[in-house]
C-alpha cells in the first residue's frame, strides 16, 4: 500500500489527546450513499446488543498519550449481521486498546438488510475518517487497522480483501472467531454471491497481514474459517499468524471469563510491535 507521510505534527497532536471519554462521530453525517432500508429506534436488546442499526457511528477513544503508538484499530462488533454486541466486542476491547497506546474506533456499522455492500461501506468509510483525522488523535495514517469478532470478523475480513481504494483499505486486520466463507441461505443459489464474500477466495496482493484468534471446541464459527483465509494469505506470501486455543466455545470478546483472556491481549500486542518493525 501506499505509504503516508508521519509528520512531527501528529505527535505533538498525540501528546493532548486522552483516552478518558470515547469521540462520536457519524459515518455518514449527510447520510449515506445507499440506505438499508430500516428506520426507528436503535434500542439494545435484554442482553445489551444494539438492534436494527441503520445509522453507522463511530465511538473513537485516542490513545493515551503518554503510551501512544500511532496505531488505530477500527472494530466491527458481531452479532450475525442482525444485531451488534457493541460492549464485550466493542467498547470493552477498544478502551484496553487506548489504554494501551491503541487508539480503538468502535464501528456501528448498519445492518445489510439483504444489500451486503452496506456495512463494507461503512468500514471504508471509517477507515477514511481516521486517516483524514490521524493528526487529530495521533494516529500514524500507514498503521490504520480493522478488527472484527463473528460476523463483525466477516465484514473486517472481507473489507480487507475487496479492494477499492488505498484511505479505505486497512494496513492489518484482527480477527476473532471470524465467519470466513460465505454461505448458508445467504448465498443459496447465488454461486457468484458465495464467491465475492467469502474473504478466503478474494485474497490478491492488496491484502495486509491478519492475526487470528479462534477456539478449537467454536460450535457456532469452526476454526476451519481461520484456517481457510490464513491459508489464502500464506499461498500469496502476506504475513499472518493463527492461534486457535483449546477451549472457549463463540462469542468471548473481551469476557475475562473467558480462560485465555490475558494470552490473547499479549499476543495481540506484540504481534501489533512486529508488524510495526516489519514495515519500518
Amino acid at each position: 500500500m501506499k505509504r503516508f507521510v508521519f509528520t512531527l505534527t501528529t505527535l505533538c497532536v498525540a501528546i493532548a489527546v486522552t483516552a478518558q471519554e470515547p469521540v462520536v462521530i457519524p459515518v455518514w453525517p449527510d447520510g449515506p450513499p445507499v440506505e438499508n432500508g430500516l428506520s426507528g429506534p436503535e434500542p439494545p436488546d435484554s442482553n445489551g446488543y444494539i438492534t436494527n442499526s441503520h445509522v453507522a457511528t463511530m465511538w473513537v477513544y485516542p490513545a493515551e498519550a503518554s503510551k501512544n503508538t500511532g496505531t488505530a484499530l477500527v472494530i466491527c462488533p458481531g452479532g450475525g449481521y442482525s444485531v451488534l454486541a457493541i460492549g464485550h466486542e466493542g467498547h470493552d476491547i477498544a478502551r484496553w486498546l487506548a489504554s494501551n497506546g491503541v487508539t480503538g474506533v468502535v464501528l456501528k456499522y448498519r445492518m445489510p438488510n439483504g444489500n451486503q455492500d452496506i456495512p463494507i461501506a461503512d468500514a471504508r468509510e471509517a477507515l477514511r475518517i481516521v486517516r483524514r483525522r490521524a493528526a487529530e488523535w495521533g494516529v500514524d495514517p500507514v498503521e490504520v487497522g480493522i478488527s472484527g469478532s463473528s460476523a463483525g470478523g466477516h465484514l473486517a475480513a472481507i473489507t480487507s480483501t475487496l479492494f477499492e481504494d488505498e484511505a479505505g483499505h486497512p494496513d492489518y486486520a484482527v480477527l476473532f472467531y471470524p465467519v470466513v466463507q460465505w454461505g448458508g441461505r445467504r448465498a443459496a443459489g447465488n454461486p457468484e454471491a458465495a464467491a465475492r464474500y467469502s474473504a478466503d477466495r478474494q485474497v490478491n496482493e492488496h491484502t495486509p497481514p491478519m492475526i487470528f484468534f479462534h477456539s478449537d471446541d467454536d460450535g457456532g464459527v469452526p476454526p476451519t474459517h481461520s484456517m481457510a483465509l490464513y491459508s489464502a494469505l500464506k499461498e500469496m506470501k502476506i504475513p499472518a499468524a493463527l492461534h486457535v486455543f483449546p477451549t472457549g466455545g463463540h462469542g468471548w470478546g473481551f469476557r475475562p471469563s473467558f480462560r485465555y483472556h490475558e494470552e490473547w491481549k499479549g499476543l495481540l500486542l506484540k504481534w501489533l510491535e512486529d508488524m510495526k518493525f516489519t514495515k519500518e
